[in-house]
């Protein structure tokens, strides 16, 4: 690098600039920061600047940025070997994470997984799988929906802006229905109904191989769905031969309280995808279904050079042993109780707080138009971010309007860095109705 190239990397507008030069429009950012190192729940950006954060890689890192356990794991693997391609040549890591992903998994049906690389291909895999064991085409998911980046997963993803824009067409016999949104007025007997609409106008419930559902919609709105909903689908399925995927690539790995986030509806899916909180910060995806459903495709059918990675295997079976030795499913009750709490508390300061609701450490904020909860205010979720950031707090937003504060903090967050980071928030929104309202 040159002089001025190394002038611009010290600074988070320098490496802005290069990035711009460098990179597409299309690869976005959500904040103007370069980190330099992370430590559990914080940042230190190249500039030195600490920040607080409540993002968590998009609730990826669970476990906290660098958890000596994870940290340690990579690192012997590392000095091992890093890449065999476990379709080529074994190792015992990879079977090991199976079953105690089998085990894990609700349900007493025996199981059997495998891994892949990202969310996205773990969703297209177990696609795959239903189709095979099926030998129907058609997937039904739902509006709101947030499944990848891929041209299958677009299709199945429930949202236009950003992710479909001009990339159609997209692949056939995908349909969506209804998600549950009381406060919108969408009941689960409106949900279920859509199901029912589908069969009636769009391809015969023979047809469909399978279901595909997030516990609680992610980019949708951080917005769980009852628990009798998942009962009804669980039954609709079996009433017509289809499969249920249940897509935990955000929910999972302890996040919302329990392993899965379907264990809090207390059924058992046919396949469930995981992806984020899994490898610990290393890239890392998994198909977990019933056995006898899993083994229909024929040897060579699943794998992928890269899946099961040896670092990000390793990674994941410190990640396992952290939850359970560190009780991370409780502490994501206590953090979302406590997030929550605080901004139950807000709403009755703020009549543009439309709602409230989470499950875990899952935790959103619906910003509605001052008193009327129909009317989104994605201005004010904006500002939020805005306001925070410049207090040292880094938030995100979600929802179809972009009107939802999603709070994904590290499990292992300690109490006094959660507390500084809902002081911060609150004082935030107040400075954001402010200058919304000028």
């Amino acid at each position: 690098m040159n002089s001025m190239t190394d002038l611009q990397s010290q600074t988070n507008d320098g490496l802005m600039a290069r990035r711009a030069a460098a990179l597409p429009r299309g690869v976005s950012q959500a904040h103007g920061v370069f980190a330099e190192r992370a430590e559990n729940s914080e940042i230190w950006d190249v500039e030195g600047r600490r920040w607080i954060d409540f993002c968590a890689g998009i609730a990826v890192v669970n476990t906290g940025h660098c958890h000596p356990r994870v940290m340690a794991a990579a690192r012997a693997q590392m000095e091992k070997f890093t890449h065999t391609c476990f379709q080529v040549v074994a190792y015992e890591g990879y079977v090991e994470l199976a079953e105690r992903l089998n085990a894990l998994a609700p349900g007493k049906t025996p199981k059997k997984s495998f891994f892949m690389n990202s969310g996205a291909e773990a969703v297209e895999n177990a696609v795959k799988i239903a189709r095979a064991a099926t030998g129907r085409s058609g997937i039904i998911a739902f509006n709101g929906a947030f499944h990848g980046r891929t041209m299958f997963t677009l299709a199945l993803t429930g949202k236009v802006n950003p992710y479909k824009t001009g990339f159609g067409p997209f692949p056939a016999e995908v349909y969506h229905a209804p998600y549950p949104n009381a406060l919108h007025g969408i009941s689960v007997d409106d949900a279920i109904a859509g199901i029912e609409l589908i069969f009636k106008n769009d391809i015969e419930a023979a047809r469909v191989a399978a279901i595909l559902v997030e516990p609680v919609q992610g980019e949708g709105g951080y917005l769980p769905a009852p628990a009798e909903f998942f009962k009804r689908l669980r039954a609709l399925c079996d009433q017509h031969g289809i499969l249920l995927i249940v897509d935990e690539i955000q929910t999972g790995a302890a996040r919302c309280g329990t392993m899965f986030a379907i264990e809090h509806a207390g059924i058992e899916p046919d396949i469930i995808t995981m992806a984020k909180g899994l490898g610990g910060g290393l890239t890392l995806s998994a198909v977990i279904g019933k056995a006898a459903v899993m083994d229909v495709a024929v040897p060579g059918a699943l794998g992928s050079t890269y899946a099961g990675h040896p670092m990000a295997v390793a990674s994941a079976l410190a990640v396992l042993d952290v939850i359970d030795e560190e009780q991370l499913c409780a502490r994501a009750l206590a953090i979302g109780e406590k997030t929550r709490a605080r901004f139950l508390a807000l709403a009755s300061r703020f009549d543009c707080i439309a709602e409230v609701r989470g499950l875990g450490a899952m935790t959103a904020v619906e910003f509605c138009q001052p008193g009327d909860v129909q009317r989104p205010a994605p201005e004010i979720m904006n500002a939020l971010k805005a306001e925070a950031a410049k207090r040292g707090l880094l938030v995100l937003g979600c929802g179809s309007y972009g009107n939802v504060l999603r709070l994904m903090l590290p499990l292992t967050i300690p109490d006094a860095v959660l507390d500084e980071g809902m002081d911060i928030l609150e004082a935030s929104l107040a400075a954001a109705v402010d200058l919304v309202a000028r």
